[in-house]
């Protein structure tokens, strides 16, 4: 998940993060729509699957949680 500049949180996958948020900052053929007006962005949570498919279905999860849930989970994930 990433926080984009207006506050608002990003949900996606992908196999390197680390390249992922470098193009949704500074690439705008390879950045999400939806970044790309909101930059800068910021990893604030990630977790590892197993599989692209299980991946995919964290992701749905995660986009139908509240923004209060959301949150949740990113203050969870940096006291652990």
């Amino acid at each position: 998940m990433a926080r984009c500049a207006d506050g608002s949180l990003y949900t996606g996958i992908a196999r390197d993060v680390a390249r992922r948020i470098e193009e949704h900052n500074s690439n705008n053929v390879l950045a999400a729509n939806y970044t790309r007006a909101r930059r800068p962005v910021t990893l604030v949570y990630r977790e590892a699957a197993a599989t692209r498919s299980a991946a995919a279905k964290r992701e749905y999860q995660i986009k139908q949680m509240s923004r209060q849930a959301k949150e949740a989970l990113i203050a969870g994930a940096g006291s652990a």
